[in-house]
């Protein structure tokens, strides 16, 4: 796949910016849209001075409307012989991921958006925005999207989004556990700043230990769970990060983050 300005990457201070640049087709997915949420969030990993990423889209239209429909034979078009699919494979990048995603919908999430919206770990939505699932208004089902939406909403509501189709609105979203904040349009860019300094004065070694832990215990059993948490804090304490923490809060001073 090729990489071009489908999609453009932003460094704005801490925060690696990931923005789908279609606007004249509400920013679906295609392969180059893939390709560049890929490497995005390969650089920011690559980057140590880059501690979180935000995903979004060009414009005040749609954040993610899902796969391009133009041409829809290549939509949903595969290669037989392979048994990955790029989007299924950016879902899984997502999810290995050990810094921390803010999704900024500033306009419409459908379909496939809607699979972009749960691979990152915090959302905040414009009050306008509307969500949906209309797959099967078009023959096809969210089949990938709903591996990561069935941890995030109710069942209830995802079998009525997946079977029906019919949208809903941002407050629905929000109630359902798809968002952390919903607000007007012009205070959307202040309240994703406001949610990224909550992040980049916290611990980095500790969010990056935290993300890969909750990763690694999503599927255990309680006891499974608590046996690799019990030592997961032990190997924590001993880091630099930690060791910091602890003097600085003795100290009653902000702590400088050495990130080891």
């Amino acid at each position: 796949m090729t990489d071009t300005n489908s999609v453009i990457r932003e460094k704005r201070g801490q925060a690696l910016w990931i923005t789908i640049n279609r606007p004249d087709k509400r920013n679906a997915i295609n392969a180059d849209v893939v390709a560049g949420i890929a490497r995005g969030y390969r650089e920011a990993h690559d980057d140590k001075d880059i501690r979180v990423i935000v995903l979004t889209g060009t414009g005040d239209k749609a954040f993610c409307a899902g796969a391009d429909l133009q041409n829809s034979g290549a939509a949903f078009a595969m290669d037989f012989s392979r048994p990955n699919v790029d989007y299924a494979d950016l879902l899984r990048l997502s999810q290995n991921a050990t810094k921390p995603a803010i999704a900024r919908v500033g306009g419409v999430c459908m379909a496939g958006g809607m699979g972009l919206l749960c691979m990152t770990d915090m959302a905040v939505s414009a009050d306008h925005v509307i969500f949906g699932l209309p797959e099967v208004k078009v023959g096809v089902f969210p089949m990938q999207v709903l591996s990561l939406l069935q941890t995030i909403a109710p069942k209830r509501l995802v079998n009525e989004w997946s079977l029906t189709g019919e949208p809903f609105d941002a407050h629905a979203a929000k109630a359902a556990g798809l968002l952390n904040y919903v607000v007007p349009a012009v205070e959307l860019d202040a309240k994703v700043d406001w949610l990224i300094g909550r992040i980049v004065d916290k611990s980095p070694t500790a969010i990056r230990r935290g993300k890969y832990a909750m990763r690694a215990i999503a599927s255990m059993s309680f006891d499974e769970s608590i046996a690799y948490t019990e030592s997961q804090i032990a190997l924590l304490a001993m880091t630099e990060d930690a060791k910091e923490g602890l003097k600085a809060f003795s100290e009653k001073r902000k702590p400088s983050w050495p990130g080891k």
